[in-house]
């Protein structure tokens, strides 16, 4: 007998949506995080159409769009000179957008949704130990107390303890470069409707809008401090963005360092032990791609949980690791070519944005960035 057929660990975005699909199927769900509260800063901020797409049946897309910012281009530019434009609005969906959110809202909205369908977070608790056999998962929390499922779902994050306990190994590297990441007001001319890659000479700058007039930096540099100030987003955007003084940061919200990571998880599935999200696959946010790809995981799961506990094969489990896998692979490529082209040496930089010029020039080639930006290239 199990307390539950599913228990999921983690209540990040990927969690939480895996747990509302289930439930929403009928599924009996525990759903359990570390941390004491959710994320109340913005983190991963773009969502896709493909992802929208899949969060309509779980009636949440609606509730993101209401609360966020649509922005129908991404641009690659080397000042104000556009190198590479990207246009989302011909795309064949109903939703053909990068959809600008913080993930405090994401996971507001899919906590929001949970609730009305009668699930709940257990937090704090932390787990320790996960032990499977033929009938089931047996997982023991940090305060002695065990919980006994049908199946576990990681979806605790690059540092996963399922992962670990499972035994699933988590290959690959680390980029050499620090990245600042900050969330900040400006005055001058900064697009509400656009997403913008700077490839200056003094390397990568991200400008993205979102709701409320604030905007996303995102930017590698050697010298990037534990919390950037002001002062040194300032100098990012001066020097990597439309030029000295024409972007003014009047107010810095909030601001981190990170290092980047590119690992996929040698597997998605260790019999009753499941994976999904950053405790399965980890690498650049350029190109906005992690979270979408986690929520797609999450969907894809719960859809082959919900046809096993309905008496179909457990086959279902390794299609599902078996594709979304497939799809992280994908998605790492292309992250880590945008990375790399982002951070070539200076030397090869005039080079490379004459190359993005001539590319450009290949309406085939926008299309099919346009169709992996947005993830319609996975459906």
């Amino acid at each position: 007998m199990t307390d539950t057929d599913v228990l999921v660990v983690g209540a990040g975005p990927t969690g939480l949506t895996v747990a509302a699909s289930l439930i929403a199927h009928g599924a009996r769900v525990v759903l359990v995080d570390k941390l004491p509260e959710g994320q109340n800063t913005s983190r991963a901020a773009a969502v896709n159409a493909r992802t929208l797409e899949v969060l309509e049946d779980l009636d949440v897309a609606r509730r993101m769009v209401k609360a966020g910012l649509i922005a129908p281009r991404f641009t690659m530019r080397e000042g104000r000179r556009i190198l590479i434009p990207v246009d989302f609005s011909d795309l064949p969906t109903k939703h053909p957008y990068t959809l600008m959110l913080s993930q405090a809202d994401t996971e507001r909205l899919l906590l929001e949704r949970l609730h009305e369908l009668g699930g709940e977070v257990i937090r704090p608790k932390t787990l320790s130990r996960v032990t499977q056999d033929a009938g089931g998962v047996t997982a023991t929390f940090d305060d002695g107390k065990t919980v006994r499922a049908g199946y576990i779902v990681g979806t605790d994050g690059m540092h996963s303890t399922v992962r670990e306990q499972a035994g699933i190994g988590f290959a690959g590297g680390e980029f050499a470069e620090s990245f600042a990441l900050a969330d900040v007001r400006l005055a001058g001319e900064a697009p509400h409707d656009e997403v913008i890659l700077f490839y200056a000479k003094e390397g990568l700058n991200v400008l993205a809008p979102l709701p409320g007039d604030i905007f996303r930096i995102v930017a590698p540099a050697t010298d990037v401090p534990q919390v950037p100030s002001a002062a040194f987003v300032q100098s990012l955007l001066d020097i990597r963005a439309f030029g000295p003084g024409q972007l003014v940061v009047t107010e810095l919200l909030w601001g981190t360092r990170f290092h980047l990571h590119h690992r996929v998880a040698d597997s998605y599935r260790a019999g009753r032990i499941l994976l999904a999200g950053d405790a399965a696959h980890v690498h650049s946010p350029a190109g906005g791609q992690g979270m979408n790809l986690g929520i797609t995981d999450a969907i894809s799961l719960a859809s082959a949980l919900s046809e096993v506990l309905g008496g179909g094969s457990d086959t279902a489990l390794d299609a599902y690791g078996t594709a979304q896998r497939r799809r992280a692979e994908q998605v790492l490529k292309l992250t880590g070519r945008l990375t790399r082209i982002a951070t070539l040496p200076r030397p090869l930089r005039p080079i490379r944005n004459s190359g993005m010029r001539l590319a450009a020039r290949v309406p085939a080639v926008r299309r099919q960035l346009a169709l992996q930006l947005s993830g319609l290239s996975h459906r």
